[in-house]
């Protein structure tokens, strides 16, 4: 094999000299040792004072293999027999090629194979320039490797390393022999480095079928954004009837885009949507709206905006808000979006905020409003609106081995109305909390005493107190009030280890008490407001808190009580996955409670101790795991709250999971406790056949039309019912397709419902006709997975050669 190195900055012979004297090692050399071979260094590097110069492409050299070269190397030279010639990062090769030295251009014969950058184009004959990389090829073959596409064409004209026009043209982002997809289209023009591509009378082909067509088409060509029309999602609703939109995206920069959405339902009229969205190296945020002229069913404009936004300024300083806002309280149960329940959607957020925060302080200022979107049937208690809210904080850990932490709010509130009425006062809280704590931490036990002081100070406005004197305890006209109180705790527990076998199997099994004393002086607290304050659902995370409600502690209740714990667990001693865990704990009252909200039942007399609390999971197998937790009254001999659940996953795309939830029903209708709930869920994954799987949900209120007092939770009013089902059926396709028809039905209010129908084919490497439920059953189904394998990343050396 003959093999000669062609530059063109220099005369064929002064290459092949070079190549004689650099290249091989003389005669000379071979005598005199090797003290001129190339050896192995262990990284490159650059000797002091070396300046580096970049060769010009004009200089760069071509590299010519064959089995047999002949001609002039001042002008023509002829390949035949396994020829190739390379230049920079690209290589045509043939049976035959004559190559012009002075212009660069060869002529291809038999087998024709040209590459760069992962690209391959194969033909049986080819003009080819490989100084301006242009030229043509017959009836060529085409592997794109930026998106690992394949074509063929009747002739392509290559006219520069980005640019090339197809004549003729079958193309497929479908890696398979006999793709289940193509694009059939008259002539085809690439641009990579504009990332596009424009079929002229283009027309898409599913298992031969045409599905679509379109005189003028643009796509990507590489995997990157691009302007353009996004594949059109249809779907049926119940309330909005067919749902037809025909997306058309606008890559306006790499650093924002725009998406426009113009949708039609059949029941509502036209509807115009978008979303903005933008991101710099201090800022990102996003806008998306909608809008409907006239509703169909009830004449009215309808509409939608959110926008979101975060910044930082540098110092520590940044700002952000979140403003929502909907043209009226049934627009989302109206319109949803195929494929996510944002029916249950109710307060909208409209919250502007700006801050500072180092090491040692946390500071911010903010204003907090919402509308809330209410069920005409089942109406809710709008939360309050802070107009401003100030904020401080200050810690210091680990000074002298003390934790302080000193946190301020000063907020103004502001009620909505409810119906034209005021449900309570608005007014003024300042609230003040410093705390200090001693944590001794040692290995295997740990004891932290913790003493604060809570301070609060109210200016209220009551207006009309006998408006809702019962609901405020006495009618108090009192504008000015405060509350100081100490709050002091001691948490200890200790960690015990041993080395024992579960199911036959090494394991280290753990035993942890843990106990939490925690003492509160009362303090008469029924002439205060309440603002954003409710009674905390009792758990394992509570019974360790300093107060049995949670969010602005308008309420702190008094305290002499002890929590006792104790938690077990089975560790793999070899890899330390939990096995199994077991946790049971109960609180003691030595006080009576006598701090409680408005119409709150207080705890009583003979109650000195807790509901008891139980927990276990256990993962009995690598693919069974199970969880149970409930909470029993002594007292009443009943149970207050419950879960049991069992998930099943015996390999991929294969999964059952089960769960029984249950809360009792509150025995006062109020908002400030929590409300009662009693329902199974069932989901699951299933593979039928190789090809057909099965998902599907059901929710299933067990309430009954007595017990079903929920003023908050429309999912369990009305007595028993499916407050949600959801089957499918996926199709996965022999190559490069899947199907998928998924129906729901859910909940939009206490007594409407919602039924929806998905249709759609996904085409991989293409898109998706029709709408994309995979959010719906991601969000629904627990362990869902794709049917579809992610496609894996090229490379620009996958068809190296």
């Amino acid at each position: 094999m003959v093999r000669w190195l062609i530059l063109s900055a220099v005369s064929l012979a002064g290459a092949v000299h070079a190549q004689g004297s650099q290249g091989t090692l003389s005669s000379a050399e071979t005598e005199s040792g090797a003290s001129s071979r190339l050896q192995v260094a262990p990284q490159l590097r650059t000797s002091p004072g070396l300046r580096i110069h970049r060769v010009p492409e004009d200089d760069v050299a071509s590299y010519l293999q064959a089995d047999h070269i002949e001609g002039n190397p001042d002008s023509n030279v002829t390949l035949t027999g396994h020829s190739e010639v390379r230049r920079i990062d690209g290589v045509v090769k043939g049976d035959r090629i004559d190559y012009r030295n002075n212009t660069g251009e060869t002529t291809l014969q038999g087998n024709v194979r040209m590459m760069r950058d992962g690209t391959l184009v194969t033909g049986p004959s080819a003009q080819f320039n490989v100084d301006t990389d242009s030229g043509e090829i017959e009836s060529p073959n085409f592997w794109i490797g930026a998106n690992g596409g394949a074509a063929r064409a009747e002739h392509a004209e290559i006219f520069s390393r980005s640019q090339m026009r197809l004549t003729t043209v079958q193309y497929s982002g479908c890696p398979c022999a006999d793709p289940s997809w193509y694009i059939e289209a008259d002539g085809v023009d690439l641009d990579f480095d504009e990332n596009e591509g424009v079929a002229r009378n283009g027309v898409l082909y599913f298992k031969g079928v045409p599905l679509l067509a379109s005189p003028y088409l643009t796509f990507p060509v590489k995997k990157e954004r691009k302007s353009g029309f996004l594949i059109p999602t249809y779907g049926i609703t119940s309330n909005s009837g067919v749902d037809l939109s025909v997306p058309y995206y606008f890559n306006l920069a790499p650093n924002y885009d725009l998406t426009l959405q113009p949708r039609y339902l059949s029941k509502r009229g036209p509807q115009l949507g978008g979303e903005f969205r933008y991101m710099g190296s201090s800022y990102s945020g996003n806008m998306v709206g909608t809008y409907m002229s006239s509703d169909h069913e009830t004449g009215d404009r309808r509409w939608m905006f959110r926008s979101r936004h975060q910044q930082l300024l540098g110092a520590g300083f940044y700002y952000d808000w979140d403003y929502a806002k909907a043209s009226d309280d049934d627009y989302f149960r109206d319109f949803s979006t195929l494929g996510l329940n944002e029916a249950s959607t109710t307060y909208l957020p409209q919250r502007g905020k700006v801050g500072w925060g180092n090491n040692y302080w946390q500071a911010y200022a903010q204003v907090y409003k919402y509308q809330t979107l209410q069920d005409e049937d089942d109406l809710l208690s709008p939360p309050l609106n802070k107009l401003p809210e100030l904020y401080l904080k200050g810690a210091r850990y680990d000074l002298g081995g003390v934790d302080l932490e000193w946190t301020t709010t000063a907020v103004r509130f502001q009620r909505p109305l409810l119906e034209g009425v005021r449900q309570g006062p608005d007014g003024d809280r300042l609230q003040s909390y410093l705390t200090a704590s001693y944590p001794i931490q040692r290995p295997g036990w740990f004891i932290i005493p913790k003493v604060g002081l809570h301070y609060t100070q109210y200016h209220t406005d009551w207006y009309d107190p006998t408006s809702y004197g019962t609901s405020y305890g006495t009618g108090s006209d009192q504008r000015n009030a405060s509350r100081s109180l100490p709050i002091i705790s001691l948490d200890a527990g200790m960690v015990f280890e041993r080395d024992t076998t579960l199911f036959g199997n090494a394991s280290v099994q753990t035993l942890e008490p843990r106990l939490y004393y925690l003492r509160v002086p009362y303090r008469d607290q029924s002439k205060l407001p309440v603002y954003d304050t409710t009674l905390a659902d009792f758990s394992f995370e509570q019974a360790f808190s300093e107060n049995i409600y949670t969010g602005g502690w308008d309420r702190i209740s008094n305290a002499n009580q002890l929590t006792a714990a104790l938690t077990t667990r089975w560790l793999d001693a070899n890899t330390g996955f939990e096995r199994l865990s077991l946790s049971a704990g109960q609180r003691l009252y030595f006080e009576d409670q006598r701090v409680t909200l408005p119409l709150e039942t207080p705890r009583e007399d003979r109650n000195v101790r807790s509901d008891f609390l139980v927990a276990a999971s256990a993962a009995l197998t690598d693919t069974l795991s199970t969880e149970v937790a409930a909470q029993f009254d002594p007292y009443e001999g009943n149970w207050s709250r419950g879960l049991v659940s069992a998930r099943w996953r015996p390999q991929r795309l294969t999964s059952v999971a089960l769960s029984y939830r249950y809360q009792r029903d509150p025995t006062v209708n109020t908002i400030y406790q929590p409300q009662g709930q009693n329902q199974i869920s069932l989901a699951f994954q299933w593979p039928f056949t190789e090809r057909w799987y099965g998902v599907g949900r059901i929710d299933y209120s067990l309430n009954s039309d007595s017990d079903s007092s929920s003023v908050n939770d429309s999912s369990n009013k009305g007595g028993p019912r499916v407050t949600q089902a959801i089957a499918g059926l996926e199709y996965k396709g022999d190559c490069c397709w899947t199907g998928r028809v998924v129906f729901q039905r859910y909940a939009v209010s206490a007594a409407d419902t919602n039924t929806a129908l998905f249709f759609q084919l996904e085409l991989t490497g293409l898109g998706s006709l029709g709408t994309d439920p995979m959010s719906l059953l991601n969000k629904s189904i627990p362990g869902y997975q794709s049917v579809t394998p992610q496609t894996p990343q090229g490379t620009t050396f996958e068809r190296y050669e």
